[in-house]
């Protein structure tokens, strides 16, 4: 019983999310082939195809789900600020903004986007398109809440092919950190109240991404190359220079939580970098800090991680 309960629970907030945007969709056929659609996502078809989707929803053929995605008119940003602030509203604040980016491998050249690059998804340079999505989370739950295609500049040049895939014509060339910090201004922007961002080593070796955070005052812990540079009124390190010469008393041993073979424990250690006489506040309201992580103390991590938490 206590299971059917979950469930039902699970409907009724389901249904409560499609009232939200709703307004969204102009026609009635619309809104319910958009329900359909979403509901067939979260099911357990094997494949999300549209074959396969509009089986499960029982519909003949998937003409429908075709026509909501290719040509019927609605607005996709309003719909994705609806989602973005029911996430907000229904996990809370003091979560974090994570940002990162995944690789869609695809056979075909027609799609948006797509073109040889490397992705993370197979390891190697793929026939793909690349996104960059923004989540947020807490400790009620997760969720997407925002995501910029990334599109090649051979792409983006080619204005004949943008125009067959429908890309809009005044998009034009990004990179994945101009991207990343587009999507961070806006979510910041409406009002989710994160406390803090992260993200990986693409985006925490770049100074511009990390300047912005600090310029809105938010903290962050991004991965950086073990080559980053620390600079101080004393002179320049690298920061792997930094952690190998960190004493025996800096290391502690802990848990960063279970794992499917127990607890997952590793070295840690962190050490207070000095103050950015240029752009820190006197006195400053947040304090910057590399930590790095290993399987055994002589095993340092690849990326250590820079941090600016507050004061």
């Amino acid at each position: 019983m206590e299971g059917m309960a979950e469930v039902d629970c699970w409907a009724v907030e389901l249904d409560s999310a499609f009232v939200r945007v709703a307004g969204r969709f102009g026609r009635a056929d619309l809104r319910w082939r958009m329900r359909d659609y979403v509901r067939g996502l979260l099911g357990r078809a094997t494949r999300k195809n549209g074959w396969q989707l509009a089986e499960w929803a029982g519909h003949r053929t998937p003409d429908g789900f075709q026509r909501l995605l290719n040509s019927s008119v609605w607005d996709v940003d309003a719909l994705r600020d609806d989602v973005r602030d029911y996430v907000a509203e229904r996990l809370g604040p003091g979560g974090v903004l994570i940002i990162d980016d995944t690789g869609f491998i695809k056979k075909g050249t027609t799609s948006a986007g797509i073109g040889r690059q490397y992705t993370g998804t197979s390891g190697k340079t793929d026939n793909c398109q690349i996104g960059v999505f923004a989540a947020y989370a807490t400790s009620s739950g997760r969720a997407l809440v925002d995501r910029e295609l990334c599109l090649p500049k051979s792409r983006a040049s080619d204005r004949e092919r943008c125009q067959a895939a429908k890309v809009p014509a005044e998009r034009g060339f990004a990179t994945k950190g101009e991207l990343a910090r587009d999507m961070v201004r806006r979510c910041l922007a409406a009002g989710l109240p994160a406390a803090g961002v992260t993200a990986d080593e693409a985006y925490g070796q770049d100074w511009n991404f990390r300047r912005l955070l600090e310029q809105l005052d938010i903290g962050y812990v991004v991965a950086v190359p073990k080559s980053q540079q620390i600079k101080s009124l004393a002179g320049i390190w690298r920061i792997d220079q930094l952690i190998e010469e960190a004493p025996s008393d800096a290391w502690q041993r802990l848990s960063c939580g279970d794992g499917a073979k127990g607890p997952r424990v590793y070295d840690w250690a962190a050490a207070k970098l000095p103050a950015d006489i240029v752009f820190d506040s006197d006195p400053p309201t947040h304090h910057h800090w590399v930590r790095v992580w290993a399987v055994r103390r002589a095993q340092l991590r690849k990326l250590p991680w820079a941090a600016r938490l507050s004061a």
